[in-house]
């Protein structure tokens, strides 16, 4: 609709005015009408007469075309637009725009390391993410969701080093470990290990020797507590990450899996894209806006850049992607930065291929987040407080209604910005919250249920709109603009306003207009079906569930 009326004007002032324009419609207030444009004072400048009676040329000749109701002139010369009932019932029915029709997409719905707990950052990682999938799938692109995970190195050795002593040469004492104790057991362990690395030289040289037998182990018993406790780490975050809401990934990629092709991709490119410097491989980042960094250590071991260079040729091995986003937070903006740098001059044809979108921190009303000895917020425990909380008010705990409250705080800011939340507001049903847009659609839902009229799936008008009916359908009719610019910016927070707009908009239309019972029953529960059914594909969306009843 709006790209239709933006060709209208074009169309107008050329057969006026003899001159090309490219219009742009913008959203008045309602009370000024349906759309707006500064066309006639842009054209001003270029054709040297008075805006306003430009303006009344452009508004008379639209006053013909068959979406448009009338047209009026305002200030100085803008054009206000309102459309007829039937556009606006056109608008609502509109669906996204198809802006990545064919294009092949991959992304990393989740990379949290194993012998770590998952924590409440890891959650908003992959909450963000997996919605951002759910943008660039609406727009129509072939949509891969992966996930990445580091399997070596330091972390494992920190791990390793506490689980060998808890084991005491026994792998029966892990496997005793409980299977609802295991998240907590492998965060404390990992807490103990790097406790000890920070501490104790002696530890540290044991610790670096461990790391080094995550590539190769030297013992039965390490590769049995290795693999068993990996395995233990992946069961918890493909189940941890399906109760946040998240879609199944299709292909889990590891770090052992792309070292060696990382380091000969390095070596291959050396001396014309990376530097030696006492035997290790640089990547001069500092000439790219990022900082010097060294992808293969003196030892011949590859380290994180050349990992995610070879990570990056599994996925075009695997999946030929057009486009390949890397959700992480803010503090790896830069290292990124380097990387994709790299890749590019590496391969001419993967420049500008892999994006990093950064996130930025979260933040408890309740205390500190985390920190790198491994004293972290768990995820459990989150779902544990949000549970508690939504039974204090009375509601219905399941994971589904927590996971759309948590879900809806990481997404309703802006991509990158901090988000910082208390618990009790977050399952709040008066305000900007998930559990609000939950109860909205069930009420929604409610009312219709409680009509004895047949489902009114098509809401079809059979007289003028009033007033309010005419507000509602507007806003209605704004849900595929607010997602076509989420999956343009890929930012969710878009749609989250929407949301929450839509929902304000019809408590006040419903204040004010009877449903049931009313002679425009029939219209009006057309115009409530149509409500629920925009909130429901925006939840959607945002990997929130629309609630029939609460």
């Amino acid at each position: 609709m709006r790209q239709e009326l933006e060709q209208a004007i074009s169309a107008a002032i050329h057969e006026l005015f003899d001159v090309q324009a490219e219009v742009e419609l913008t959203r008045p207030d309602p009370q000024f009408g349906d759309y707006a444009t500064n066309a006639a004072l842009q054209l001003a400048k270029k054709l040297g007469k008075n805006p306003r009676e430009l303006a009344q040329a452009i508004a008379d000749n639209l006053n013909a075309h068959e979406r448009i109701a009338s047209s009026a002139v305002a200030g100085p010369g803008f054009i206000n637009l309102t459309v007829s009932d039937t556009a606006l019932l056109s608008l609502a029915a509109a669906q996204p725009a198809i802006t990545r029709q064919g294009m092949s997409v991959v992304i990393e719905t989740n990379n949290p390391n194993p012998f770590k707990a998952m924590h409440i950052g890891h959650a908003m990682n992959a909450i963000v993410a997996d919605t951002i999938a759910n943008l660039i799938e609406a727009s129509g692109a072939n949509t891969y969701r992966v996930s990445y995970h580091g399997d070596v190195g330091l972390h494992v050795g920190k791990s390793m080093y506490a689980l060998l002593n808890y084991a005491a040469g026994d792998i029966k004492n892990i496997l005793a470990v409980a299977e609802h104790e295991r998240n907590s057991f492998m965060s404390k362990m990992y807490a103990s290990g790097s406790r000890a690395y920070k501490e104790d030289e002696a530890a540290k040289a044991v610790i670096n020797d461990l790391a080094e037998q995550s590539f190769v182990p030297k013992t039965a018993l390490y590769s049995h507590i290795y693999e068993t406790c990996k395995a233990w780490s992946f069961e918890q975050i493909d189940t941890t990450v399906a109760r946040l809401g998240n879609k199944p990934t299709v292909y889990r990629f590891l770090e052992s899996d792309a070292d060696a092709r990382g380091v000969a991709i390095v070596k291959k490119n050396t001396p014309k894209v990376f530097v030696q410097s006492d035997g290790a491989y640089v990547f001069e980042g500092s000439k790219y806006g990022s900082f010097d960094n060294v992808f293969v250590a003196s030892n011949g071991r590859g380290l994180y850049g050349a990992r995610d260079l070879g990570l990056m040729q599994l996925k075009n091995e695997q999946f030929h992607p057009e486009k390949s986003y890397i959700i992480t937070g803010g503090e790896q903006a830069q290292y990124f930065k380097g990387v994709i740098a790299a890749a590019g001059l590496v391969d001419p044809e993967q420049k500008d291929q892999t994006v990093n979108i950064p996130t930025g921190l979260v933040k408890l009303t309740t205390g500190k987040m985390s920190s790198r000895d491994g004293d972290v917020i768990e995820i459990g425990w989150l779902f544990d407080e949000f549970k508690t909380a939504i039974q204090a008010r009375g509601g219905d705990s399941d994971d589904a209604t927590i996971a759309g409250a948590l879900r809806y705080q990481f997404l309703k800011i802006r991509v990158g910005g901090d988000v910082i939340f208390d618990v009790n507001e977050a399952v709040s049903l008066t305000g900007n919250t998930g559990s609000y847009l939950q109860y909205a659609h069930a009420r929604a839902r409610s009312i219709l249920a409680k009509s004895a009229a047949p489902s009114a799936d098509h809401y079809m008008p059979s007289d003028e709109l009033q007033p309010d009916e005419r507000l509602l359908l507007r806003t209605i009719g704004e849900y595929s603009e607010a997602v076509d610019r989420a999956a343009s910016e890929l930012m969710p927070h878009y749609i989250c306003t929407y949301l929450y707009e839509l929902a304000q908009e019809f408590n006040r239309f419903y204040e004010k207009n009877r449903v049931l019972g009313d002679v425009r029953e029939a219209q009006r529960l057309g115009l409530v079906a149509l409500y629920a059914d925009t909130l429901k594909a925006g939840l959607t969306i945002l990997g929130i569930h629309a609630p029939e009843k609460m």
